[in-house]
């Protein structure tokens, strides 16, 4: 097990985690939340923002990877990457993932999470680079 930790350790420090753990790090700091709660619980917000942030500035390759995601997870040849936001979305709701606010996460804990998210090193492996405001937009729909 710790041989196979060190190598799930490895692969994750080496692809660039993203916006998800960007915010999981300090939200795990923070409350007594667990980790892969967390990254369930704002992956969908992660993923619509990031797909929007991607439309809007025209990187196309970003919105290509998130179609071949969204075939993968849908079946269909033809789905957008819109589909795959939505698919992601139903599966956490199908699932009963529950938002953060189950953590005890309230509203007045957004701008210290966006704040502490914004520098995170994970946040640097994020697709797209999100504003301050992007990044509220996904802590807002998570809880």
């Amino acid at each position: 097990m710790s041989w196979a930790s060190l190598l799930g350790g490895m692969a994750l420090a080496n692809s660039g985690l993203g916006a998800v753990h960007g915010f999981a790090a300090p939200i795990g700091g923070m409350f007594d939340a667990p980790h892969g709660a967390v990254c369930a619980a704002v992956l969908p917000h992660v993923i619509r923002v990031n797909v929007r942030a991607a439309a809007a500035s025209g990187a196309e390759p970003v919105i290509r990877r998130y179609e071949t995601v969204a075939r993968m997870c849908t079946g269909r040849a033809d789905a957008t990457a819109e589909d795959g936001v939505r698919w992601i979305a139903e599966l956490c709701r199908k699932l009963e993932i529950p938002g953060l606010r189950a953590y005890g996460v309230g509203p007045g804990d957004i701008p210290a999470l966006v704040e502490k998210a914004s520098q995170a090193s994970s946040m640097k492996g994020n697709p797209v680079a999100l504003s301050r405001e992007e990044l509220t937009e996904i802590v807002t729909g998570s809880l």
